[in-house]
């Protein structure tokens, strides 16, 4: 069973994430390819720490080879920003990461690249799983990965120098080395140490590394940068006196931050302090995208500057289309992924950490005090959030009620509209909102509202839970 989410294929190891199904995959793009004329372009090959993140990669690469298409295989295991700036740099078609990102560790999963280093669309995604239905497993060509390495079909490469100047050569390095910021990264046994630490050091910040060994269960927790997994950090912080603290995910798309006081920084506010600083600080201009679950306060600030903020449907591919389409210079989720235009169209957290360290040298205020002062102008915005896993039957009787009924409870505040874009998702006249929908990488419902208040924000998700039923799962 090979599906596409929001974030590529992802599956339980052992049920469907298998060779078969990466096989079966590949095979698809590799006739996908063919169809197009392409062949003769590279395929570019990455691959995290997962439990068989780089077996797997070379399954894919064994099958593209049978099929005559070059590979370019990266010979580490890599930031998956990394993986997207080889395919744009490299004038690659296409490209794999092979990596679940911040799913639980019983998953893995390929995320697939287009030209240009972005998220394939749903139309490429709609392709290979059109593909998947035409072929069988007699179908499948292979060739010896260490054959096609002889053969030069298959390249091993470093990318990681190229990957890292890249970054450096767009940060104030003088100002950053004018600070000796002690700053404490999280890469969460995840990639993102190599790249991030050394960027960091050019930069003379004093770094220091927790969590860095190579562990394919995380630590036993989840490998997504969140208040509830960052405690530790946010302990040191303060204990050790460090300026900032970082952590990105297992494949270092997704960023989370401390700030000196121990505060948990939401990714909603990353985004908002991120292009508040590009713009009013470093000059430059555009309009802002986020997703239909993110802050709201990003319309407010894009307004402030004489810009549009755009919601689009859940999935960087979406934001990354229209950023293309309107020029944006910022786009972001809720969940800690972000890109800046110039760089890559995808998410990278290592270099949203780069450019966040370069805002508190130039700024030289605390994160949090930056980021009062902005909400001081354009009023509070907090977040509630809650998700929860079911059963199919639970499903079916979830999306009877939302989308085929389209039942939703008395809410104490008046609504203005609602939409059904992605989820379900109730706009209030008070400017405030809440969305269910289920997620597009593992078998969750979330829900999320924004709020004048945390109070306020709690009390309209806890009607919509009690609504739903979702308190007894």
């Amino acid at each position: 069973m090979i599906k596409f989410g929001t974030g590529g294929f992802r599956a339980i190891i052992g049920e469907d994430f298998t060779r078969a199904n990466l096989d079966l995959l590949t095979q698809a793009l590799a006739n996908k390819i063919y169809k197009e004329n392409v062949a003769d372009k590279p395929f570019i090959i990455g691959y995290d720490r997962r439990f068989l993140s780089d077996t797997g990669a070379k399954w894919c690469a064994s099958v593209l080879a049978g099929n005559g298409i070059h590979v370019t295989m990266i010979s580490h295991e890599a930031p998956t920003p990394e993986i997207m700036f080889v395919v744009k740099k490299s004038g690659a078609k296409y490209g794999f990461a092979i990596t679940a990102s911040h799913n639980p560790a019983e998953y893995n999963g390929i995320k697939v690249f287009t030209e240009g280093g972005r998220d394939a669309t749903e139309v490429v995604t709609d392709d290979i799983e059109a593909e998947i239905a035409l072929i069988c497993a007699d179908d499948i060509k292979r060739m010896d990965y260490d054959e096609a390495i002889k053969a030069q079909i298959i390249f091993e490469v470093n990318t990681k120098n190229d990957y890292i100047d890249s970054i450096l050569a767009i940060l104030d390095i003088e100002k950053i080395k004018s600070r000796d910021l002690r700053v404490l990264l999280d890469p969460m046994y995840g990639v993102s140490k190599t790249s991030l630490q050394t960027i960091l050091l050019t930069c003379r910040c004093d770094v220091e590394v927790i969590n860095d060994r190579h562990d394919t269960l995380f630590g036993g927790h989840l490998p997504s940068p969140t208040a509830a997994t960052l405690r530790r950090l946010s302990q040191l912080v303060v204990e050790n006196k460090y300026d900032l603290g970082i952590a990105t995910d297992g494949d270092a798309d997704r960023i989370g931050l401390i700030d000196a006081k121990g505060a948990f920084i939401h990714p909603n506010d990353i985004l908002v302090l991120l292009y508040h600083y590009l713009t009013k600080y470093k000059g430059w201009s555009g309009p802002a995208v986020r997703n239909i679950a993110t802050s709201h306060l990003l319309d407010k600030l894009a307004k402030s500057f004489g810009q549009e903020c755009y919601e689009v449907p859940v999935g960087f591919k979406h934001i990354s289309s229209k950023m293309e389409e309107t020029n944006a210079l910022i786009g972001g989720e809720s969940s800690g992924g972000l890109t800046v235009r110039g760089h890559i169209s995808g998410k990278d957290g290592i270099y949203a950490a780069a450019l966040l360290v370069e805002m508190l040298c130039v700024i030289g205020k605390p994160l949090t005090d930056i980021l009062a002062e902005i909400k001081a102008e354009f009023g509070q915005h907090e977040m509630s959030e809650f998700d929860t896993r079911f059963s199919h039957e639970k499903k079916a009787q979830l999306q009877k009620l939302l989308f085929v009924e389209k039942k939703l409870p008395e809410f104490s505040i008046e609504v203005e509209k609602i939409s059904y874009m992605d989820g379900c998702k109730v706009y209030f006249k008070n400017g405030g909102w809440i969305i269910c929908r289920f997620s597009g990488t593992e078998p969750l419902i979330r829900v999320f509202c924004e709020q004048s208040t945390v109070e306020a924000a709690d009390e309209i998700t806890k009607t919509m839970i009690d609504f739903l039923g979702l308190q007894d799962i």
